[in-house]
């Protein structure tokens, strides 16, 4: 019997060739800590607008978005700021030149269309805390309303396209620090040149996002 079962045991530990496995016969199965489809978020942010020449444009932004996979989303994004002239257009307005540049300031804009967030990622932060983030790309639509800065150069609303890049920092279940950069590229009428003008304003965003309650069976 002592050798029967020591015949087993030698069996058991001989290696089983299994052949060759392929890279598209190995998944990697990985349990999402903050899962994110079927909530919606509620987000909230402070902006700046730091590459306009003229204008530095300090703006807030309210989000709301619709997760209805990991991967995809829908949402609205709203806001409203107000440009203020920087030391080069007080000194193209000066006496020593003065000609005032004729600027548009960026006061308010509302954009909806899709996230794809095809990143979802754990950092780990000076050997410590261990951070879940995602990483996602956003395509909008909508428009913005703008003002000349110039008095008699009036206001006027321009169709917009803004693409962005961002992510999602997760501090616990129901919340996450949340950054973005996008590029509102839009199209407005000018009064003063009776024309259409392309303009673009790059705004960075951080604020938190606040997701609501995940369903138990997706945890």
């Amino acid at each position: 019997m002592l050798l029967s079962l020591l015949l087993t045991t030698a069996r058991a530990a001989e290696p089983v060739d299994i052949g060759i496995i392929r890279d598209e016969d190995i998944t990697v199965v990985q349990k999402l800590l903050y899962p994110k489809t079927g909530r919606s978020e509620i987000g909230l942010a402070a902006g700046w607008m730091p590459f306009d020449a003229y204008l530095t444009t300090p703006n807030g932004q309210l989000s709301y978005t619709q997760h209805t996979s990991e991967v995809l989303a829908i949402g609205l994004v709203a806001g409203g700021g107000y440009g203020f002239k920087t030391k080069a257009y007080q000194q193209m307005e000066g006496p020593a030149i003065g000609v005032a540049p004729y600027a548009y300031r960026y006061l308010g804009s509302v954009l909806a269309g899709v996230e794809w967030s095809p990143i979802y990622a754990k950092l780990n932060w000076n050997g410590g805390r261990v951070m879940h983030f995602d990483v996602y790309a956003a395509g909008r639509g909508g428009v913005t309303l703008e003002q000349s800065v110039i008095p008699s150069g009036g206001t006027g609303i321009g169709p917009t396209v803004s693409p962005g890049v961002g992510g999602r920092f997760f501090l616990g279940d129901n919340t996450a620090l949340k950054v973005e950069l996008r590029d509102d590229l839009l199209f407005e009428f000018r009064k003063l040149t009776d024309s259409w003008e392309f303009k673009q304003n790059a705004n960075v965003t951080l604020g938190l996002a606040f997701l609501s309650k995940a369903k138990k069976e997706s945890r």
